[in-house]
């Protein structure tokens, strides 16, 4: 799968053509997710690249060229990390106007949001936002079936497995802090506190093959 920061960053630069002209890409942001309808590059478009990104990487769309939308995907996070999605609101909070894209992180002082995404500066860019228009930070999810890791994994292991152990302790609403392949004491302790949420399993901060198939049982509920 196709990381969505990884996705994303490949179109930086990519600018409306002012004019009778459209840009190409930008169209094909439109055709090749949800919105064929979209016929020019002057049509509000930062929620439709984040649909044509998210539907790259595997992840969960709004399949809606709202900016709002997005508020309701995936699932909200209060500690956001660098490939979240943020969605602020735009001249009124109780309007429907609003602007979405990636999260990359604060300024030193707080008072802004970093962000990579589409129509900001009719162009893909990074640009800061105030972070007073914040309405959420969310994670998104696969499409699909989630895929576990193979167990056993415990403290001291490290690697891509680890990660997506992490992705799926976090969607089950479990913090086992940064996703950075590194099973630690965070993550062992995500993984005491799932455990002890079911009285058959052994609560020992290891991942093992009882405790997959109790992820896996809690994921395909949630989807």
């Amino acid at each position: 799968m196709k990381n969505l920061l990884n996705v994303a960053i490949n179109e930086v630069g990519v600018t409306e053509i002012k004019g009778l002209k459209h840009n190409k890409r930008i169209l094909e942001y439109a055709e090749q997710s949800y919105f064929s309808w979209i016929k020019d590059d002057e049509t509000p478009w930062c929620s439709v690249f984040l649909n044509w990104v998210a539907k790259e990487a595997g992840l969960s769309t709004s399949k809606s060229a709202a900016a709002r939308s997005w508020q309701n995907v995936g699932f909200e996070t209060q500690e956001p990390e660098p490939g979240d999605i943020v969605v602020f609101w735009r001249d009124n909070i109780n309007s429907h106007l609003g602007h979405v894209g990636i999260y990359l992180g604060f300024s030193k002082d707080g008072n802004r949001v970093y962000v990579l995404g589409g129509n900001q500066g009719d162009a893909v860019s990074i640009s800061a936002y105030p972070t007073n228009r914040v309405l959420s930070f969310r994670r998104l999810t696969n499409t699909g079936n989630s895929k576990l890791p193979p167990s056993p994994l415990r403290k001291g292991s490290k690697g891509t497995n680890i990660v997506k152990l992490q992705n799926a302790l976090k969607v089950l609403g479990f913090n086992p802090g940064t996703s950075d392949g590194d099973y630690g004491n965070k993550t062992e302790s995500a993984i005491k506190q799932l455990q002890s949420t079911n009285n058959s399993l052994k609560i020992t901060g290891i991942y093992n093959a009882q405790t997959k198939d109790y992820m896996q049982t809690l994921l395909a509920n949630k989807g």
